[in-house]
């Protein structure tokens, strides 16, 4: 069988093993054009043109390298009917937004958005100003920052991608500016321990979510105009969606729901977790795969495999069961970003996956959040990232590194391969 690394696959053979592939239904895929086209000709609310002035100075938020987001094909859709009401290109502003993730390079941006490249910004979290604020689940009044290139346009727009999130339950809508070019207030609030301790606060969930809900506050705080998302399944973009930023992300989330969920009966003794570009190029990004599998709707592997590690919290061996196995290229290691250096720092620097979870607890600094939710799984199972170009890096992070998948998987174990782990919802029967 064949699973996702970088722009190809690998071939994984394991004869000695039961194994079951986890297909979802995957959908039938749409040309972006004409999805994102048709989703701004009926959008939800007033269309764009309605929505803003001719003299008014537009921000574009669009996704980052982490995201396979037709950015171009989007903002080509948004421009357009900006001309429509009066709004020349100059008038417009893109923002990209990283979160606190790296930089886009200039060949990235040329990649992402071709012809509108020029128009385009890197975010800058620390550059983020504050703007308002927005009420918790808990009451908390917390700071929402925004890029200033976004807090000063007239109209904020922005593009997404709708797919499924381990704490939004769904990406897209407002999480793209909110998040993508917000600042560190935002980010720490909602990514910190006690959020993630919701227990609405999971993949796939966006009713009832208060991760979810608070940065829909943040959305319209900020003055969210008008979204443009797409979602996508294995076979590509399923269908795009425009307007006002809930109905959009609960347009396309029914969509995607529909196209990636699997329902299992059985447990497994390992399951071999499939990413590929743009996902697997760090291991920041990388272990959602781990994350998705042991932290979704349904568990799969099985409950006789999860061994607690011993008084001290030390594991340098892999156990014999409870095994997430992740090919991935890893180009850049554990990540170039802000978020991604704090996540290394966090792994690398523990002594045990029960010692750095207990730690961070406590809490941690905005994108070390990863390296909470990675301890917790790390707690239960072991985790192998194979064919990766920096095993070193994986080795540092409490996690195993192996040439191959089959080097990773005992002979005689039952295996459930999800060859496209970020696009696929494992739910109980």
């Amino acid at each position: 069988m064949r699973v996702p690394y970088g722009d190809s696959a690998v071939e994984v053979s394991l004869p000695d093993c039961d194994v079951t592939v986890a297909e979802p239904p995957g959908g039938d895929p749409v040309d972006p054009r004409d999805a994102a086209e048709s989703a701004m000709a009926d959008p939800h609310g007033p269309p764009l043109r309605e929505r803003v002035d001719a003299a008014d100075e537009v921000a574009i938020v669009v996704t980052d390298v982490t995201r396979a987001t037709p950015d171009e094909v989007l903002v080509d859709a948004l421009v357009a009917e900006l001309r429509e009401a009066g709004i020349d290109r100059e008038q417009v502003a893109i923002v990209v937004g990283l979160g606190l993730h790296r930089p886009m390079s200039d060949d990235e941006l040329r990649e992402a958005l071709g012809e509108y490249a020029d128009l385009a910004e890197n975010h800058d979290a620390e550059a983020a100003r504050t703007v308002g604020e927005v009420e918790g689940p808990d009451g908390e009044r917390v700071p929402v920052e925004l890029n200033p290139t976004v807090a000063d346009a007239d109209a904020v727009v922005s593009t997404g991608m709708v797919e499924p999130h381990q704490y939004a339950g769904f990406s897209g809508g407002a999480k793209t500016p909110v998040v993508g070019a917000g600042g560190e207030s935002l980010i720490r609030y909602t990514h910190g321990p006690a959020m993630l301790a919701e227990s609405g606060v999971r993949l796939g969930r966006t009713e009832g979510n208060p991760f979810r809900e608070t940065l829909n506050r943040a959305g319209d705080r900020i003055g969210l105009d008008f979204c443009l998302n797409v979602t996508h399944g294995p076979a590509g973009i399923l269908g795009a969606s425009a307007g006002d930023h809930r109905a959009v992300v609960r347009d396309l989330a029914e969509l995607c729901r529909k196209n990636v969920s699997v329902p299992l009966s059985e447990s497994y003794d390992a399951v071999v977790a499939g990413v590929g570009a743009p996902k697997d190029a760090n291991l920041y990004q990388t272990t959602r795969a781990a994350t998705y599998v042991a932290l979704g709707d349904f568990d799969p592997l099985r409950s006789e495999a999860r061994r607690a590690s011993n008084a001290s919290g030390e594991r340098s061996e892999p156990r014999a069961g409870g095994r997430i196995v992740v090919p991935a290229r890893l180009q850049e290691g554990a990540g170039e970003g802000t978020g991604e250096r704090r996540f290394y720092d966090r792994l690398s620097g523990a002594e045990s996956a029960e010692q750095l979870y207990e730690e961070m607890r406590r809490g941690y600094e905005p994108g070390a959040q990863r390296a909470f939710v990675v301890a917790r799984v790390l707690r239960e199972y072991d985790v192998f990232v194979t064919n990766s170009e920096s095993p070193a890096v994986v080795e540092d992070c409490l996690m195993h590194a192996r040439e191959s998948v089959e080097g990773a998987i005992e002979p005689g174990s039952d295996v459930l391969v999800v060859p496209d782990a970020l696009d696929t919802l494992l739910t109980g029967e």
